[in-house]
């Protein structure tokens, strides 16, 4: 079963929260909270609360023990951009873009895996005869393009 826990308008560049992201992908919970933890980095901060949170959606809604959870997918996208001036030279004014970011997680117990299996393995017999005499039938073969020859101009 997957869990879904969102993290929106956090006031990082999406750049600087994905070095601290890809570094929890696809590990278990434990790991990433520990690795989390541990790691020097602003932004991982909003990502282990956003996982805490996740973990407990998943604990208290479904039912789901956390020890045997992992991270299935943790994405993190642009936000609305703040967009502020700041006095240069001659008059003028050049850009401040501070961006937002949406983090996304899904945690899996790896349960849906063997219902996938199971739904779809109802096949009959016949029909995986079919399939089998359909895969060891060859395709007909394309008839062989003849090759152009080059001819030189005299000029």
């Amino acid at each position: 079963m997957d869990v879904h826990a969102y993290a929106r308008n956090i006031r990082m560049s999406p750049r600087k929260v994905r070095l601290v992201v890809d570094l929890v992908r696809g590990l278990p919970v434990a790991e990433a909270d520990a690795q989390l933890e541990f790691f020097r980095k602003a932004a991982a901060l909003p990502v282990r609360k956003l996982l805490q949170s996740a973990i407990a959606n998943a604990t208290h809604n479904f039912q789901l023990e956390a020890g045997a959870l992992r991270i299935k997918e943790i994405r993190v996208d642009g936000g609305p951009v703040l967009k502020r001036a700041r006095p240069r030279a001659m008059g003028r004014s050049a850009p401040i873009r501070k961006r937002t970011s949406h983090i996304s997680i899904i945690l899996t117990d790896g349960r849906a895996k063997e219902e996938k299996v199971i739904a779809t393995d109802t096949s009959t017999e016949k029909e995986t005869e079919k399939k089998a005499v359909a895969r060891s039938v060859p395709a007909a073969k394309k008839p062989a393009v003849p090759k152009t020859k080059k001819v030189e101009r005299a000029d």
